[in-house]
């Protein structure tokens, strides 16, 4: 029989913020977690539309001013009730408005864990910088990597600082400081940085720069675009096809399918003098067939020779989106529907219990500011609107009769 997720009943304040702190606050929420997102106050009578951040999976909302005695004596008071602290913000934010993790948070509440999230380290001369992704993998050595021959360093969107060195990084910790708490009985700070992500995540190629595997200059090693037969090839009809027929024996199957002998190749693949003609004649047999035509030879095989799906495509074609990982006993929550409809359990488990979400993990408009997030409050403390707290200027604020 099912369980529920393993962080069911953990109760979570995420201060709005840009992507890897709401990533992170997501996570949290697919594996079980109530997650209540602290949005800015507005002062308007208009209907408050969504907010931009899309990462809000059943997520609630609502709204605070950070600069009111009012609004912030209402999160000192729910401290006490919740068990982690998303901090996106820049070094020194909360230490300003009063909220001091160390000397505040937790002499409130010594059991708190206190994701902090920023992009630079907390110490060196990029600490009080502002930066996007692009800065955070720049410094930490990782953007160097990325790019072909004699181009410059290309960055791949957000995904390598935002998300994996970021958000994913601080949901770790996260759940690192949950797993001490339960020896300990305390919580504690914990300080994610995109820097340091990053460059863990780059632990194997930074190595790899000492060995002949990843010596040479960007774009001429074995993985990052300088083998032939580690790459991407377009197809007849504009498509692509992703080859990593590495081995021997994987080469020798992709050779099959491409309908090409060794006596066809210009010299021996490890002669890398001979990489470039290599990938001419690969780059002329793959534009000889459409991409349906290829995936039809190599589906099945140890050819290492795959379809390189658009998001668009696979939406279309039912593609259904599930938790980050699978966990037989206590899985995650669903994303998209159906899970009940499997008979084999792992499947079952691997889609995640419960109903999915509107979108299908495909599609978010947005969570509303104040959205469910008083309902939020109710089941946590039993407070009500007009009793522990009242409205002000666009933000909730707590009653001088409940202030600490």
């Amino acid at each position: 029989m099912t369980s529920p997720p393993p962080l069911n009943g953990i109760r979570v304040l995420e201060f709005a913020g840009l992507a890897p702190g709401p990533f992170a606050g997501m996570l949290l929420a697919d594996y079980g977690a109530t997650v209540l997102r602290l949005d800015r106050a507005v002062k308007t009578n208009s209907p408050l539309p969504p907010t931009p951040d899309q990462l809000v999976r059943r997520k609630t909302s609502i709204t605070v001013d950070l600069k009111a005695p009012g609004g912030v004596a209402l999160i000192k008071s729910l401290l006490p009730h919740v068990d982690v602290i998303i901090d996106p913000f820049r070094p020194g934010v909360l230490e300003k408005i009063g909220l001091c993790p160390s000397t505040v948070m937790l002499s409130i509440n010594p059991r708190l864990v206190i994701g902090r999230m920023t992009g630079f380290r907390r110490d060196g001369k990029y600490s009080m910088m502002a930066g996007h992704d692009i800065n955070y993998i720049a410094v930490s050595g990782v953007l160097s990597m990325l790019g072909r021959q004699g181009e410059k360093p290309y960055a791949p969107g957000n995904i390598i600082g935002d998300f994996a060195g970021g958000g994913a990084v601080c949901f770790m910790g996260i759940l690192l400081a949950l797993m001490a708490r339960q020896h300990s009985g305390r919580g504690q700070v914990v300080e994610a940085n995109m820097v340091d992500g990053s460059a863990t995540l780059a632990s194997m190629p930074r190595l790899a720069t000492k060995r002949p595997v990843w010596a040479g200059e960007r774009g001429t090693n074995m993985l990052d675009g300088g083998c032939p037969y580690y790459d991407t090839y377009e197809t007849k009809d504009g498509k692509y096809m992703a080859v990593g027929a590495l081995e021997p024996q994987f080469f020798a199957a992709l050779l099959k399918g491409l309908g090409l002998t060794e006596k066809d190749l210009p010299a021996r693949r490890e002669d890398i003098s001979k990489w470039a003609e290599l990938r001419t004649l690969f780059t002329k047999t793959f534009k000889g067939k459409t991409r349906k035509e290829w995936e039809d030879t190599f589906d099945g095989t140890d050819a290492c020779c795959t379809p390189v799906l658009e998001n668009g495509e696979l939406e279309e074609n039912g593609f259904d989106q599930r938790p980050i990982v699978t966990l037989r006993e206590t899985p995650g929550f669903a994303i998209a529907d159906g899970s009940w409809k499997e008979n084999d359990i792992g499947i079952q488990a691997a889609k995640g219990q419960g109903h999915g979400v509107k979108g299908q993990g495909w599609d978010e408009k947005g969570l509303v500011p104040a959205m469910g997030g008083e309902e939020t409050l109710a089941r946590w403390v039993g407070w009500k609107r007009g009793k522990q707290f009242e409205q002000i200027d666009g933000g909730l604020s707590l009653k001088e009769s409940s202030r600490l």
